[in-house]
């Protein structure tokens, strides 16, 4: 008996063991079991290899100027555009190890000491997440829902990507990803975007302390807001500086210098109506709708057949330069607020009961307002939702609250109550502008300005708009006269009435065009002087000597291709076209005769910078290099001593009446400028197209209807309305050497065969030029 008592111990204790190590390699292969269910996707769809090869990310289509800027961009949800490791700043690095993950280097993928503290300490000394689990959470799993086992599965499918992501990509790489995936909010997508729009800077030349910021936010970016909670956030940033310190990145007396520094947040949203280039971009998203409708993606397994505007990260090279771009921005702000305040003035009720339109009876005026009304967004969408007519006429009668454009405002917009009607009447009040400047030689467009404000006037005047030319039309006259009857631009004419008579140049009625002033001076003019004071008789008698078909040719191959009836009432710039081709049309005159076709894009590349598109030049020999040195010579007449000399030179008078209106004049440009200003009936439309040797720059100011304009000449013409905005853009360009543009001589041609100085002829008496002559008194 008592040996039977001493054996029961020994088998108790042995079957403790053998039921702890069977437990124990349950558990442990139970682990392993777990591990490979999750890799296999028992729990879930887990990537392929190709998908850690290629992790499936949209990417935002990057629009990149030509001096490397990033004018914007186009994104539907995501405003992603990924940059290497090497061009994140080692701070940033430093303050991401520091704050996310302090053993980064010495694991591969999972933390043991960190999951073992979180377990011990229940994650009140932090949690266990490594860089790693944190990537595959954001790039592979879904969101687990709230019970216990869903987030237990969650983690495991985490911890085996991130081993996965270890084995495939390099520790740096892998905090390049875990950066460009990240969503910082307000549609800063990865890091780049972030340090754009909370900083105003790229990735690179982020400081410290705002580094610390952005790290602090991938705790969770919806809480740790900086434009929402901008002291929590602060708060927050400092707690990644003390990280930093305490891990030795920073010293302890960085730290408090840096913690003792405000945030400084610049905050500047990307969004699709704000920003550099807004009219350039709508345009150039038209454009990439075409290119890809006409460009198939090479077919690949998994992947669209056609490429994604929003989605497929593809890169834009354009020919705008964003410091000129800038400088045209500005100086259209600057000179249009001035102007429309002018205007503003001119156009009371009380001086107008018509107002904004003028010379218009009150039925024209419904036609218009009744047009406007059904055009609009707000008709479109009701009448789509099934309204009826009387239900959408009503509401337009309805006060609303509303945000409307406004010069003087800071933000340029203002909080308004108003009917929808009002509003129309409102917005047709407001001149609207477009300007495009261009190399001539390349062709290249290097500014763009399609209006006033993009959010509030979308539409695009450079090259949707087109509006009667006036006398920026009449260099196309003399130039196929000194082509096809070998003229020179000392040759003259007479400055009397004189009349084409019906039926021969195909017109209908005999043609008998008036100057400006309606008078007759009886004077010989060069066609220098005649050209700069835009003198009708005389352009009159050399498109009844030439005729009106040959015009129409030299302009076709000038690139302005919509129809022109060859009748001579076109010599006065009775046809409509837009800033784009003229600016084109011009670039032949300065490019020696040779018509360039203006391009916006030169490269398209995919994200991986294979090459998808390259840009081919366009262009044809129009007229001799003689021809067009002749007109260049002709052009500078115009700012000499026409109506464009106020770029080089002030009156009292014009000090005088233009002082509310015309910023920085006298302007006092001493350099070779060849141009045309143009103004048509009533004021409607006013140009300026100007040239130096590398640089055609065109401007159009006028109403979105035609009744919509000054009273009189003095602020109507384009030397008031267009010309200081060009005069503006020039100066500023100057101001930055580093842009080359042009202060020297136009070329000339060698054995020059067209006498182009005509300081040895006799002189003769020229118009006053105090206000510009090119006003066109037709009759249509």
């Amino acid at each position: 008996m008592a040996k039977a008592k001493k054996k029961k111990p020994k088998r108790s204790f042995r079957t403790f063991v053998k039921w702890f190590w069977i437990l124990f390699a349950a558990g442990i292969f139970s682990i392993v079991l777990i591990f490979l269910l999750a890799s296999w996707g028992a729990f879930g769809e887990m990537p392929t290899f190709e998908r850690l090869e290629n992790p499936q990310t949209n990417l935002a289509t990057e629009i990149i100027s030509a001096d490397g800027q990033t004018l914007g961009k186009f994104y539907l949800d995501d405003n992603r555009t990924p940059v290497g490791y090497d061009d994140l700043p080692q701070n940033l690095v430093d303050a991401l190890i520091a704050t996310e993950d302090v053993r980064y280097y010495s694991h591969s993928g999972i933390d043991a000491w960190g999951t073992l503290r979180a377990i011990v300490f229940l994650g009140q000394r932090g949690g266990a997440s490594t860089i790693s689990q944190q990537l595959s959470k954001l790039l592979f799993t879904k969101r687990a829902s709230g019970d216990v086992l869903s987030r237990a599965i969650q983690k495991v499918k985490e911890w085996v990507i991130a081993t996965r992501l270890e084995r495939q990509y390099t520790k740096s790489e892998i905090i390049a990803m875990y950066m460009n995936i990240y969503d910082f909010n307000y549609n800063a997508d990865g890091i780049r975007s972030a340090a754009r729009i909370y900083f105003g800077k790229e990735p690179k030349d982020l400081k410290t302390e705002e580094s610390a910021v952005l790290v602090g936010m991938l705790k969770n970016s919806s809480l740790y807001n900086p434009i929402r909670r901008e002291e929590l956030v602060l708060n927050r940033r400092n707690t990644v500086l003390s990280q930093m310190a305490k891990y030795d990145y920073i010293t302890e007396e960085a730290k408090d210098s840096l913690q003792a520094l405000e945030m400084n947040i610049n905050f500047s949203p990307e969004s699709h109506r704000e920003g550099l280039a807004t009219y350039f971009r709508m345009y150039l998203q038209g454009f990439m709708n075409r290119w890809i409708a006409d460009n198939p993606k090479p077919a690949l397994e998994g992947e669209r057949d056609k490429w994604n505007l929003y989605l497929d990260g593809l890169k834009i090279y354009t020919t705008i330069d964003s410091r000129m771009q800038t400088h045209a921005e500005e100086s259209v702000s600057e000179h249009m607020k001035r102007l429309q305040a002018e205007f503003f003035v001119q156009n009371t009720p009380a001086r107008n009961p018509t107002t904004p339109f003028l010379d218009l009876e009150d039925s024209e005026i419904d036609d218009i307002m009744e047009r406007a009304m059904k055009n609009s967004s707000r008709w479109r969408g009701m009448k789509a939702a099934g309204k009826s007519e009387k239900e959408i006429r009503e509401s337009f009668q309805k006060e609303t609250e509303m945000t409307v454009f406004d010069w003087n405002a800071e933000t340029k917009e203002k909080d308004t109550v108003m009917t929808p009607l009002d509003s129309i009447r409102y917005y047709k009040s407001f001149l609207r502008t477009s300007m495009m400047s261009m190399e001539p030689q390349t062709g290249h467009v290097k500014a763009w300005v399609g209006g006033v404000n993009y959010k509030h006037f979308q539409y695009d005047n450079v090259i949707q708009g087109a509006r009667q030319a006036g006398s920026t039309f009449k260099p196309f006259i003399y130039a196929a006269a000194i082509d096809q009857l070998r003229l020179s631009p000392c040759d003259s004419l007479p400055d009397s009435q004189y009349c084409i008579e019906a039926g021969k140049h195909g017109n209908i009625e005999a043609w008998c065009p008036k100057n400006s002033d309606g008078k007759y001076s009886g004077k010989m003019y060069t066609l220098k002087k005649a050209l700069a004071n835009s003198v009708n008789t005389v352009t009159a008698q050399l498109i009844d000597r030439v005729g009106p078909k040959p015009v129409v040719s030299i302009v076709k191959n000038l690139g302005l291709s919509r129809e022109i009836l060859p009748v001579p009432s076109i010599a006065l710039g009775t046809t409509d076209f837009n800033v784009y081709e003229m600016v084109g049309a011009y670039g032949t005159f300065a490019n020696q005769g040779v018509y360039v076709k203006p391009v916006m894009v030169t490269r398209i590349e995919d994200k991986n910078g294979t090459v998808l598109y390259e840009y081919v030049p366009e262009t044809k020999d129009v007229l001799s290099k003689d021809v067009a040195y002749a007109m260049v010579k002709l052009m500078e007449g115009v700012t000499e001593g026409g109506s464009g000399t106020r770029l080089r030179t002030s009156s009292s008078k014009d000090v005088t009446v233009y002082k509310e209106i015309i910023t920085g004049y006298p302007y006092g440009f001493t350099n070779p400028i060849a141009g045309k200003t143009g103004t048509t009936q009533n004021n409607s439309d006013g140009w300026f197209i100007g040239m130096v040797p590398n640089l055609v720059t065109g401007v159009w100011v006028g109403g979105e209807e035609r009744s919509v304009h000054f009273k009189s000449i003095t602020y109507g013409q384009g030397a008031s309305m267009a010309l200081p905005i060009w005069a503006l853009y020039m100066k500023k360009n100057y101001n930055e050497p580093e842009l080359g543009i042009s202060k020297e001589e136009f070329a000339e041609p060698e054995d020059l065969s067209i006498i182009v100085d005509c300081n040895k002829l006799p002189e003769e008496t020229e118009k006053e030029a105090d206000l510009e002559d090119d006003m066109d008194d037709l009759d249509f």
